[in-house]
């Protein structure tokens, strides 16, 4: 639990810094605009401001304070030197990574910019003095602690909003791990990713930026040719059938775009609501301190399920989920396995085209917008867990791929983000915020996942053995993330620690889960191709 002057810190709003860097950058900012309005030229105004986007304007607001927080295991101690070397020639260069959030209380609709300012690296790389027979005894559980404790502690809005920790004992799983945290407008969870694998290196070419997996694309199925015996009659009502075909998905893709939308509404309007459970945070619970727990998978297990059920890794996530969530609620409810219990997860779903490493490695390069998009354009979409008890593990993953295959004919990511955009500028920041909250406290958790690079990277010269992204500040109690690195998935459980003090235990529970529908599969292969051989 935090102290009272630490929840008042964070419950505070937001006002226009005036110290240090944030009121250089502001009398900066201020002279351009004066000497703009006086006829003058503004020098480089369109590289040194830029406003901050809409979605980030929304963290802002006292209920959205959230963060970032990324572990990263590196299989080396920490060559400090080297890595304020390599963090001042990257991320410290990142346009976003040297400015502050300023805000001109006397212009009438103000809105608040990013503007440049200079960055003083001991702000923001910082090296904890912890306790050595802490570290020593139980390095694991120092680790969790102090990454948890920083939910609880304000970040300094005079500075940039980021900070590098430096945890430099070694764990079962890592050498050393460094920490970053970001406040949640500089960018959504695509881009910093993007961004951090364009400060890495790959391990086998320490000159050459790391792979990413390639952009899943849809099979096109080859076009049977015509003979020249085809009538045209025939021809004709070939076409005739694809164009129905076509008619008909698009009205489809319409009615569930349209059911999904108002059931969007209807959520964050509070006329539907998840019913509280023990998975359900209670009023408040985005000011409380979040614990970080995470459990490493096998990627090649979750993949053996895919091909196994001819479906995708997303699919697997989110069989697994509803399979170790039902684990969990039944044996914390001691309820009636024949119960069946639908909660609902918020899933925000980036809607910018990712910005490429080489793109934003240039960026950095050069500490100049080059075009490489960022930044916060996320539309929500809900997705259903059901919570029950099944004779066969695989139909956990049968049932998510049904819900998958439903929400993929469907544009509500879209649409809510377009309405949300149109209530913001027809009724202001704080009508949009209300309606956020809405959409968050009537769920009843957060999900997402993403993909790493499939190659060990290097991050200053130091091999990462592990990602481990979470967040903060958002009205659900339960955040699961799963972030895929080399051949493992690191799971990753974000939870108010009054609401699950046996977090570790759920860990299990998803642990528990995989093997349980890994077994299942391999069972349902070996059917299948008994099935084949009649």
């Amino acid at each position: 639990m935090m102290d009272g002057a630490t929840a008042t810190l964070r419950k505070r709003a937001l006002s226009v810094d005036t110290t240090a860097a944030a009121a250089a950058a502001i009398a900066l900012w201020s002279n351009k605009q004066k000497q703009a309005a006086d006829g003058g030229v503004a020098v480089a105004a369109e590289e040194e401001e830029e406003p901050v986007s809409p979605t980030g304007r929304l963290f802002r607001e006292p209920s959205f304070r959230c963060h970032i927080v990324s572990v990263f295991g590196l299989g080396a101690p920490v060559d400090l030197p080297a890595l304020r070397a390599g963090v001042a020639a990257t991320l410290a260069r990142h346009p976003r990574f040297c400015s502050v959030q300023v805000l001109n209380e006397y212009e009438k609709d103000a809105r608040p910019k990013w503007v440049r300012t200079a960055v003083n690296l001991d702000d923001h790389i910082i090296v904890p003095e912890l306790d050595p027979a802490a570290t020593s005894a139980a390095p694991e559980k120092a680790l969790e602690d102090y990454v948890s404790s920083l939910s609880a502690r304000p970040m300094d809005h005079s500075r940039p909003l980021w900070e590098l920790h430096v945890l430099d004992f070694p764990t079962a799983e890592a050498a050393a791990a460094v920490a970053l945290r970001v406040h949640h407008s500089v960018g959504d969870g695509v881009s910093m990713l993007s961004l951090f694998m364009a400060c890495t290196r790959s391990a086998a070419d320490p000159g050459a930026l790391p792979a990413l997996p390639p952009a899943r694309r849809r099979a096109v199925r080859p076009r049977r040719p015509l003979s020249s015996s085809s009538s045209a009659a025939g021809r004709a009502l070939g076409a005739l059938a694809a164009l129905a075909v076509w008619a008909f998905s698009l009205l489809v893709l319409a009615w569930h775009t349209v059911v999904d939308v108002v059931r969007f509404f209807a959520t964050a309007t509070s006329l539907v609501g998840d019913a509280p459970t023990v998975l359900k945070g209670a009023e408040g619970t985005e000011f409380e301190p979040r614990r970080f727990v995470n459990r490493t998978l096998s990627l090649d297990d979750i993949k053996y399920v895919k091909n196994a059920m001819s479906c995708t890794v997303n699919d697997v996530l989110l069989g697994i989920t509803s399979a170790a969530l039902s684990r969990y609620y039944f044996r914390r409810t001691g309820e009636s396995e024949s119960r069946s219990v639908t909660v609902r997860s918020a899933v925000l779903v980036n809607l910018r085209p990712t910005p490429g490493i080489q793109a934003l490695a240039s960026m950095m390069e050069s500490s100049k917008d080059n075009g490489a998009r960022w930044g916060n354009k996320l539309g929500y979409m809900l997705i259903p867990f059901h919570l029950a008890k099944h004779d066969d593990p695989v139909e956990y993953v049968r049932t998510a791929a049904r819900v998958a295959r439903r929400k993929k004919s469907s544009m509500e990511s879209v649409f809510t983000f377009w309405s949300g955009d149109m209530v913001l500028k027809l009724f202001g920041i704080k009508a949009a915020a209300a309606l956020c909250y809405g959409m968050f406290v009537n769920t009843t958790l957060s999900f997402s996942n993403m993909v790493g690079p499939t190659e060990q990277v290097l991050f200053c010269g130091n091999p990462i053995v592990y990602i481990a992204p979470g967040t903060y500040g958002h009205p659900h109690a339960l955040t699961i993330h799963y972030q895929s690195y080399m051949n493992t998935v690191k799971l990753v459980l974000s939870v108010d620690e009054a609401r699950f003090p046996d977090c570790h235990q759920l860990l299990d529970d998803f642990a528990e889960s995989l093997r349980l529908i890994r077994k299942a599969a391999s069972g349902e292969t070996r059917s299948g191709d008994a099935r084949c051989c009649f």
